[in-house]
């Protein structure tokens, strides 16, 4: 039985240049931790279960050709980045490094910055526009398929449950404005899974080339999300460091310019492609973001993998 893979991952297959081969770039490494620059398309850490090709996993072999991997000193994750997101990320080196980053991220984070390119479109974005900077608070929770949302009053889950949220809360800020897209610059208080995209989505500010979300727009073939600094104290020495990276320079200018006349993204050609012949009813319209029909063949099948990635949580 082969499994369901979404459009955007069989297109990037395709035409990814280094689809599967993507390199990590050292920005810093001392005996305690390591910083690099992640690129877009590859997974931070494994999932349980899991034995893909990683950040996490080609940092090891590069402190494998260095000589310096033992079962003490090798990459221990801190934090997280999606993978279609780039940018700047922090491993630790030793298990004490570890602990002691993990236990005190809060406090020895002073910045940690994105950039994302949202777009300003919607229905919901026009009749309640955000201001040009503030917080975002709503609660999250997370669909069947492990995708982070903001779930609106009555959404119930498959057993007819409300949602379980946890709460978040994001602070942004409109540093570019186009007559189409909106470049953000935003921060985390806290660091839940795809925090930035639901909580822009909600919002009607959908980022570029975010299928989950069900974006109208993929100028670049990846998502517009990007980690462009992270600025702490180093835990072991208390020297203040700083790693920025800017996202690619194409993004400004596509938000300045506009896109008033989009291609078709992959998903919503496919949804519209699917939806010929099937005469669309109003649950159809409360299907959280609006989520691809999938077969009752795939639905099962995506039913297993979850609940084998449950029992191995």
């Amino acid at each position: 039985m082969s499994m369901y893979v979404k459009s955007s991952t069989e297109y990037k297959r395709q035409h990814k240049a280094d689809y599967g081969r993507e390199k990590i770039e050292i920005l810093y490494q001392d005996q305690w931790l390591v910083v690099i620059n992640k690129p877009t398309g590859l997974l931070s850490v494994p999932y349980p279960g899991s034995k893909v090709r990683t950040a996490q996993s080609v940092l090891e072999e590069l402190l494998r050709h260095q000589g310096t991997v033992n079962n003490k000193h090798k990459p221990y994750v801190v934090h997280r980045l999606d993978r279609d997101t780039s940018g700047v990320m922090m491993f630790a080196l030793t298990e004490q490094a570890q602990q002691k980053i993990m236990n005190s991220w809060h406090q020895m984070v002073t910045e940690r910055l994105y950039h994302a390119i949202g777009e300003c479109s919607s229905k919901a974005a026009k009749a309640q526009p955000l201001a040009e900077e503030g917080w975002i608070t709503d609660s999250l929770a997370q669909n069947s398929h492990n995708v982070g949302f903001v779930p609106k009053q009555g959404d119930v889950d498959k057993n007819g449950k409300p949602f379980k949220t946890v709460s978040a809360r994001t602070h942004y800020k409109m540093i570019e404005k186009g007559p189409t897209h909106i470049l953000f610059e935003l921060s985390l208080d806290t660091g839940k899974k795809n925090q930035i995209r639901a909580h822009l989505a909600a919002h009607g500010y959908p980022l570029a080339g975010d299928e989950e979300h069900r974006s109208f727009t993929d100028p670049f073939h990846r998502l517009c999300l990007h980690a462009r600094t992270l600025e702490f104290d180093h835990p072991f020495t208390g020297e203040h460091l700083k790693f920025q990276v800017p996202e690619p320079e194409e993004w400004s200018s596509y938000v300045k310019k506009g896109d008033l006349h989009p291609e078709k993204t992959l998903w919503r050609a496919e949804n519209i492609k699917g939806e010929k012949n099937h005469k669309k009813n109003a649950a159809d319209d409360r299907v959280i973001l609006e989520e691809k029909r999938l077969s009752q063949k795939q639905k099962s099948h995506m039913n297993f993998i979850e609940a084998g990635k449950r029992r191995q949580r």
